[in-house]
């Protein structure tokens, strides 16, 4: 047995707290990262459990830790405290060292609006297909959010999505089988849409985009709260 999950989330992890000096307002914001964090792991976890129970997806045991609670591996759980707070740092460090970079007001009113017509067109041909169904509909509740009351968010989380996505997909290859002979994470196509970039479903941007800009959104009210 050897943690190759454990072992790339500590790397994943290591990179934020190398850099941490350079951005230690983030750091101080501990407390609102950790509400928002929990409150959205609540939420992923409770469907991760579900769909795991449902073989939906699963975990290959000679790549993870003999270390299981409901199901899941141990790593799992870490996977949703480490990767938002790689995500999030990541964000804060790129609009702390570049605070005027944004889109426009009308590009992200565009883009949004693209995006939910063709989630939702998606959706709607592939409704019941598990992971599909569950992983678009909170990307349309999360962008629906966006527009609705935090519009200036999204003008900048479309920039640093896209940088997020370097490492995103680094992690999610390894977890998917792209460097070990069977993947770490397994799924059932006929839960997806059976389109993969590389090893990785399509889906997992739209898990990874809903996932990191509901924390986001979470942690910005939270930080303005005054």
């Amino acid at each position: 047995m050897t943690p190759i999950y454990l072992y790339t989330l500590l790397v994943s992890l290591s990179v934020p707290l190398l850099f941490s000096v350079f951005y230690i307002d983030f750091i101080k914001k501990w407390k609102a990262f950790s509400i928002s964090t929990v409150f959205v792991a609540l939420v992923f976890l409770i469907w991760d459990v579900i769909f795991t129970k449902q073989g939906v997806w699963g975990f290959n045991h000679d790549y993870c830790l003999d270390a299981y609670f409901l199901g899941l591996p141990i790593e799992e759980w870490l996977f949703f405290i480490i990767i938002p707070f790689c995500s999030l740092f990541t964000h804060f460090s790129l609009f702390h060292a570049c605070p005027k970079l944004r889109l426009g007001k009308k590009t992200t009113l565009y883009i949004s609006i693209t995006l939910l017509l063709t989630v939702a067109v998606v959706l709607i041909f592939n409704f019941g297909k598990a992971y599909t169904t569950v992983n678009y509909s909170f990307v349309l509740i999360s962008l629906t959010l966006g527009l609705l009351y935090n519009r200036s968010l999204l003008q900048q989380f479309y920039i640093s999505f896209l940088v997020i996505l370097i490492p995103f997909f680094i992690v999610n290859g390894i977890l998917t089988g792209a460097i070990t002979p069977e993947p770490i994470v397994w799924y059932d196509n006929t839960e997806n849409l059976g389109i993969r970039i590389h090893t990785i479903p399509v889906e997992d941007i739209g898990y990874a985009f809903s996932m990191l800009f509901s924390n986001l959104l979470i942690f910005k009210k939270l930080t303005t709260k005054k």
